[in-house]
């Protein structure tokens, strides 16, 4: 474990093969205890910063329970990425740093009637299509030409205004983590600069992390759960990984500027300043929420018109038809935003702010909020690893209900900095060794390539083993990667 001050690291408490415990008495100031899913081997690779973000997001106003952390947790701005806390109505807080700069960066999955063995052959002209058709890049600019008053409309709509475009059907809204469309957004309250910002951005990857990958389904834990579905083994998926771009990024800024304000202005002790945060009550706070909600329906509005040109993508590819393809949206979560929800604590029912800043939504069979093609099983959850590992989807369960405000991981979580990955690339060619474990693999630059190499992730196995182990989400379906989009 990267922890400097061993008197410190003594603190931290082992709870079980899980989670270790990040105590009260780890730092002054803290209001609970915090808690990190990790098991022995993810323990090791966990950062000093990280631990003391976990502990300083206890310190906060009105947090219930504990703060906590999945086992892809890393050093974020504020909160640690990976982090989950929730603050009670009244005495609680809203952090931008709880949810981060992109608004609802989330995963959308879809399945397809194709077998690996029918797009192997295709695979280099799919991902050269896939590439040219989809932008992607720093600063890509997209195919749809916006006016601001589609901007708003698309603010207010999500991913309504899509479908109201042709990109996609209404099918799709069910689908989609609330219907791809949060009430209360208000364009009125987004800068000029947001909007100049996200106006050719609709329908874009953007960069880093973001990426398109042709997958298959490769190995299945859970026939139930895979049925249900709609997966099979050498299955093709697709998996989509973005946000709301440009446009979240300014909502972000600009609400952190108002937020530092608000932290003088209600006399908020924190212990890092990038926590910066107002009473959930305050003008500050309801008008962060109204923006980041704007923002997280502009990034659900964006991921379904991806999701529209891959189809058309495979159709032209393939010479197939739509009902051929059979191409359809197995579910799209957000793991960048907070949330109002009801939970349980101590024995009565409670409204709270649920903030998950990569951390994907777990909800269990029965929840009300589910579509009810998948009440019966629980929410679908979507777990992207590394370009040149497996990704993951489990099912949201009830002790994560319990346990962790309905909450899981989101991804792989990196090990390295951007720098030192570049740095440790350094004369490789990535993409050969990439198409050398048979991923074929386009990309906007080399170093975006050398920035998201396996090398820079925890291994995505370790990590869902973890929250499976745990009983907070429970393996269906491994999916392996054949081809690779990369911002």
């Amino acid at each position: 474990m990267k922890v400097t001050n061993f008197m410190l690291l003594e603190k931290l408490r082992r709870i079980d093969d899980t989670k270790i415990e990040v105590p009260k008495d780890y730092k002054q100031g803290m209001r609970v205890n915090g808690i990190i899913y990790v098991d022995d081997v993810l323990e090791k690779e966990l950062e000093t910063q990280s631990i003391e973000q976990v502990a300083n997001v206890a310190t906060l106003p009105g947090i219930i329970k504990t703060s906590m952390a999945m086992p892809d947790v890393h050093t974020g701005y504020g909160f640690a990425i990976g982090g989950v806390a929730a603050f009670d109505l009244k005495d609680g807080i809203v952090s931008p740093g709880g949810v981060g700069y992109d608004i609802n960066c989330g995963v959308r999955l879809l399945r397809s009637n194709l077998k690996k063995e029918a797009v192997l052959p295709r695979i280099k002209d799919l991902v050269s299509i896939l590439y040219n058709e989809i932008p992607s890049g720093v600063g890509s600019k997209g195919k749809i030409r916006l006016t601001q008053e589609d901007e708003r409309r698309i603010l207010l709509r999500g991913t309504l205004w899509a479908v109201e475009q042709g990109f996609g059907d209404a099918g799709d809204l069910e689908k989609t983590e609330s219907e791809g469309c949060i009430d209360g957004a208000d364009p009125s309250l987004i800068s000029n600069k947001a909007y100049e910002r996200g106006r050719a951005q609709q329908g874009t990857l953007g960069s880093g992390n973001h990426f398109l990958e042709v997958q298959y389904v490769d190995e299945i834990y859970d026939e139930k759960g895979a049925n249900s579905l709609g997966l099979f083994k050498d299955q093709i998926t697709v998996m989509i990984h973005t946000g709301s771009r440009g446009f979240g990024h300014q909502v972000c800024t600009d609400f952190l500027e108002v937020m530092e304000r608000a932290v003088s202005k209600y006399k908020i002790e924190l212990p890092d300043k990038e926590l910066a945060c107002a009473p959930y009550g305050s003008p500050e706070a309801q008008d962060y929420l109204s923006a980041m909600r704007a923002a997280a329906n502009y990034a659900w509005a964006n991921r379904q018109c991806i999701m529209h040109w891959t189809k058309e993508v495979f159709i032209k590819v393939f010479n197939i038809s739509p009902k051929e393809l059979g191409m359809t949206l197995i579910y799209d979560v957000a793991h960048n935003i907070a949330k109002i929800e009801e939970h349980e604590v101590n024995g009565r029912k409670m409204k709270l702010i649920v903030h998950r800043k990569g951390a994907t939504r777990a909800f269990p069979p029965g929840h009300p909020e589910l579509p009810e093609i998948y009440r019966h099983i629980g929410q679908p959850v979507l777990i992207p690893g590394d370009m040149g590992r497996v990704s993951f989807i489990l099912l949201g369960t009830e002790r994560a209900m319990q346990e962790t405000f309905g909450s899981t991981c989101h991804g792989a979580g990196r090990v390295m900095s951007r720098h030192q990955a570049i740095k440790r690339a350094k004369c490789r060619a990535i993409w050969r060794e990439m198409e050398d474990k048979g991923i074929i693999v386009r990309s906007a630059g080399r170093e975006t390539l050398a920035e998201e190499m396996s090398e820079a992730y925890k291994d995505i196995s370790n990590v869902v083993d973890v929250v499976h182990n745990a009983g907070i989400s429970k393996k269906v379906a491994r999916l392996r990667p054949i081809g690779v989009i990369k911002g």
